[in-house]
């Protein structure tokens, strides 16, 4: 999927060209926290003028496909736990983002119950 619209729902949720995808493996806080409105405008900056392509895996949650996505090639999920706004959700991701947590990241941020 080549994204020509982008929208950013929150840090682990984008809308590319209509299709809502949910970042495999990404845990980022509820917008409702301040973390997660800081994690969301990191999001919308970073992709900024990038070139966004998807790989869905075929599974959905709600209303969202499951894939992973790139900004000019860069793993977002990825960018996103790098940068301390999200943390790698192992039952998903198979861990591969564990490694690229930050420990600001780990010490404010509450993981999902269902991401251990």
């Amino acid at each position: 999927m080549f994204s020509a619209s982008l929208h950013v729902r929150d840090a682990d949720t984008i809308i590319v060209d209509g299709t809502p995808v949910r970042l495999n493996g990404v845990d980022a806080p509820e917008l409702k926290t301040s973390a997660g409105k800081d994690a969301k405008r990191w999001v919308v900056n970073y992709l900024r003028g990038k070139s966004i392509t998807c790989k869905l895996n075929g599974e959905r949650t709600y209303d969202r496909w499951v894939g992973i996505c790139f900004a000019d090639g860069e793993d977002i999920g990825a960018a996103v736990i790098e940068a301390g706004h999200a943390l790698d959700c192992r039952r998903y991701s198979g861990g591969r983002y564990r490694n690229l947590e930050t420990p600001s990241a780990r010490s404010r941020i509450k993981r999902a119950p269902y991401c251990d």
